[in-house]
């Protein structure tokens, strides 16, 4: 048993929205396949993997450095005890062979896409979904297959008024979501303010609505933004400032005493403590968005778990960035508070296999073997592809 090839391809997702931080005229992703030996159904297991929207694809980085140590090291040193599978821990730790600790970044991503597409190759080889493989080893073997899920959106883009956004949030509505994001940060309080209350015009009882800063303010704005949002009942106030200020972002707590959100641009497990250790998050009702894809992937997310278990944060506190279904899985199989939904942007790499409705924000996984994106037919199209 052993992984033959690794093969990487970039691949525009770009479009005219923006956010407080950056545009995504440019933005662009990695889709991984790592293909291996096994046969099943008379042809070899192929997992696949690609990186979260808002970090740019990788593929430099994984041809010179981490796709060369899998394939160099002995196919025996990457399998599990049992000898019948690949062994992701094996393999993550082959990639970070000879890196340095710290600098948690843009190799985050790199490792993380691939690790991905190792996961998926795993759970197809032991022919389960891999919510179910994730319970099975992780967990208790039951998996809670109904995840909660929130439409992002509310993005700046040329010509938006308010009759458009309102009407974008209703579609949301419409197509079975109970909880909606807008961006804030990109325009003046006054004009965010304006936006939150046509979209506030549209939400009925039982909506909510998230908003998200990505990271924009300095601490006088932060709090300014906190003071004005505190009239209104919202999901969540996320990622107000830089994600790396936890001063900061203690400091907000002091002057917001609903929800807050954070964290998807952490990219390590020391990052992610070091939010939980300053950061001032209250594990009674604020949420954690690290996303396992941008953060070394599974193996690395594993860590994370154990770390906020170990500072008494439930996983179920956990609402993972990146809209993939990926994180639907590790929603499933471990236990997390559900997940982020784009769905209309960055398509075809976000949202569900294909059937699977929403329903009062939730969504129910299909039994399909690996990650499920054999179940996508647009999305799948662009793997098959690369696979050959």
């Amino acid at each position: 048993m052993k992984i033959v090839e690794i093969r990487e391809k970039t691949i525009p997702i770009s479009s005219a929205i923006r956010n407080a931080y950056i545009d995504f005229s440019k933005m662009n992703l990695s889709l991984v396949a790592v293909v291996t030996d096994v046969i099943r159904d008379g042809k070899p297991v192929v997992g696949y993997g690609f990186n979260s929207n808002g970090r740019y694809g990788q593929g430099s980085m994984m041809r010179e450095r981490f796709i060369p140590r899998i394939l160099e090291t002995k196919p025996d040193d990457l399998i599990d005890a049992s000898g019948k599978n690949l062994d992701p821990h094996k393999i993550w730790n082959a990639m970070f062979r000879n890196e340095k600790p710290g600098g948690h970044g843009e190799r985050s991503v790199a490792i993380g896409t691939i690790d991905m597409a190792v996961w998926d190759a795993v759970a197809k080889i032991e022919g389960k979904p891999l919510f179910q493989l994730l319970s099975d080893r992780y967990g208790d073997g039951k998996p809670n297959r109904k995840i909660f899920v929130y439409a992002a959106g509310g993005y700046y883009y040329p010509g938006q008024d308010y009759k458009k956004l309102q009407d974008e949030m209703k579609s949301y509505i419409d197509r079975g979501y109970t909880v909606v994001k807008k961006k804030i940060g990109g325009a003046s309080l006054d004009e965010d303010l304006r936006r939150i209350d046509a979209i506030m015009e549209v939400l009925q009882d039982g909506q909510k609505l998230c908003v998200d800063a990505n990271g924009k303010f300095d601490l006088e704005t932060a709090v300014a933004y906190a003071k004005a949002l505190s009239q209104y009942n919202l999901f969540w106030y996320e990622e107000p400032g830089d994600p790396l200020d936890y001063e900061l972002q203690a400091t907000l707590r002091q002057f917001y005493k609903n929800p807050m959100a954070t964290g998807e641009d952490l990219f390590s497990m020391q990052d992610a403590r070091n939010l939980i250790r300053y950061g001032g998050m209250r594990p009674d009702r604020d949420w954690l968005q690290f996303d396992c894809a941008l953060s070394y992937g599974l193996v690395e997310y594993l860590r994370t778990i154990q770390m906020l278990k170990e500072h008494g944060w439930s996983p179920s506190r956990c609402i993972p960035h990146g809209g993939h279904q990926m994180s639907l899985n590790i929603a499933a199989g471990l236990g997390l508070g559900g997940n982020e939904s784009y769905p209309d942007l960055f398509q075809p790499f976000g949202g569900f296999p294909d059937g699977v409705k929403v329903d009062n924000s939730y969504v129910t996984l299909p039994d399909l073997p690996g990650i499920g994106f054999e179940g996508k037919a647009d999305l799948f199209r662009e793997m098959k592809a690369l696979a050959g």
